[in-house]
């Protein structure tokens, strides 16, 4: 019987408004928890147009129909428009998703901010863009988030170091094959990393034979993993390709799949140290962090 966690990430006011009630509504049906990361503040998704000189972004975009997934107006905040706050307007939606039993916890406060600019974000940067997702979290949920997940798998000492300096009980930072204890650049840190095994729907939408139709059975017959996680995207699975989330829980729960939480994967899985590197993953573009193969 195949183990599968489902985590979502929630990157953009769209992705929240629109994306995740319809998310909750297929988790419903399927009688499946997931774990669901919020970005809680400025939606600056116009200004990931940085990214386009990173190989593999323009082929990204054209491939998962962004201005039509996205949303010409989602594509602007930050830039020709102002960035819109994603929670504060409409936080029944995080107390929704954490009353109805889902595992919920923090992505970033700024997504686009931490994505692109990790690398010059001191831990007391981090902390306080941290600090101000968790006072919000703790205000609507009335207890404090427990995890957290890496916009764009993107890591470094500052996120590591706050990490265990607050402690968490885990966090999803990284792609790799198994629930481990990180070492990072030498440096060992304590707090547990549950991987996201399979590749991301923007990482395949629009490769050779991989489409609507295509891509649950492709999920499926990927999950030859021990511990599998799969993302997926508000933005995407919530809106567009809601469909084909359904299809692939469907698909999962007539082959008898197991379903988990990240936290319970934290709580049962052996945990070894392995080594986390900053490498590629075909169809992403830039580097992200990485658990290294044994």
């Amino acid at each position: 019987m195949a183990r599968l966690a489902v985590k979502v990430d929630v990157d953009t006011l769209r992705g929240y408004v629109e994306g995740v009630p319809r998310m909750l509504d297929i988790f419903a049906k399927h009688g499946v928890k997931a774990s669901i990361y919020f970005s809680f503040g400025p939606d600056n998704s116009g200004k990931a147009i940085r990214r386009i000189f990173r190989k593999g972004f323009i082929s990204k975009m054209l491939r998962t129909k962004a201005p039509s997934t996205y949303g010409i107006k989602t594509l602007m905040y930050g830039t020709l428009l102002p960035a819109p706050l994603i929670v504060p307007e409409n936080p029944d939606i995080v107390k929704r998703a954490f009353s109805e039993g889902h595992e919920t916890g923090i992505h970033a406060w700024d997504h686009v901010y931490v994505q692109d600019c990790l690398a010059g974000i001191s831990k007391e940067k981090y902390l306080k863009l941290y600090g101000m997702a968790s006072a919000l979290y703790e205000e609507i949920c009335g207890c404090k988030a427990s995890s957290v997940a890496a916009p764009g798998w993107q890591l470094s000492h500052a996120v590591l170091e706050s990490e265990q300096e607050l402690g968490l009980a885990f966090a999803s930072d990284v792609r790799g094959y198994s629930p481990f204890l990180p070492v990072f650049e030498g440096v060992e840190y304590n707090v547990p990393q549950i991987p996201s095994t399979l590749p991301t729907m923007d990482e395949i939408y629009g490769l050779p034979g991989v489409n609507d139709e295509t891509i649950p059975g492709i999920w499926y017959d990927g999950m030859d993993k021990e511990w599998n996680v799969v993302t997926v995207h508000a933005e995407m699975e919530g809106i567009s390709k809601a469909g084909v989330l359904d299809r692939f829980l469907t698909l999962c729960k007539d082959r008898g799949t197991e379903f988990f939480t990240l936290g319970e994967y934290a709580a049962q899985a052996p945990l070894s140290r392995c080594e986390v590197v900053m490498g590629n993953l075909t169809g992403r573009a830039g580097t992200l962090a990485v658990q290294k193969e044994l």
